[in-house]
């Protein structure tokens, strides 16, 4: 049995109201969801696709394709945004060449605007990998890369 059964197989009997549960713990599992695990879901828990890609896609934590190595989040919130968020996504298309929806060529990296991460008083906010960056300007994102870089070398 694989392991998005398995995931699926917890929740039976839950009802629909697991279902951003079971969605949430298969991508942690799988990184991403494809279709073959939302028509697994929907065949299993009685919900149609339709609906569960209706609910899925509202929330921007759940993503359809697989994932860079290492994607960048920019706060676009009003704080983030007036201390200078746009320099950030500047800088990041200077350093790497990509812009906001975009990844690079190599998959190394991607780039995406979010609404609000919460950490309005440390503005501009940024997140690589579940890792919060704050207070965040150009010479301090290309210290981040590069300590990024020689990290993985």
């Amino acid at each position: 049995m694989d392991r998005v059964q398995n995931i699926i197989d917890r929740y039976l009997g839950a009802g629909k109201e697991a279902l951003l549960s079971v969605l949430q713990e298969i991508q942690e599992e799988e990184g991403y969801l494809n279709a073959e695990s939302i028509h697994k879901v929907s065949y299993c828990l009685g919900i149609p696709e339709n609906r569960i890609y209706s609910i899925a896609t509202f929330y921007d934590q759940f993503k359809f394709s697989p994932r860079a190595r290492k994607t960048i989040r920019i706060c676009e919130g009003t704080a983030c945004h007036i201390m200078g968020s746009s320099l950030v996504a500047r800088e990041i298309k200077k350093q790497i060449g990509i812009e906001p929806g975009q990844r690079t060529k190599d998959n190394e990296y991607e780039l995406e605007f979010v609404e609000c991460m919460g950490a309005c008083s440390q503005a501009p906010a940024m997140e690589i990998n579940d890792r919060y960056y704050n207070k965040v300007t150009p010479e301090k994102l290309r210290q981040i890369l590069e300590h990024l870089s020689n990290f993985e070398e």
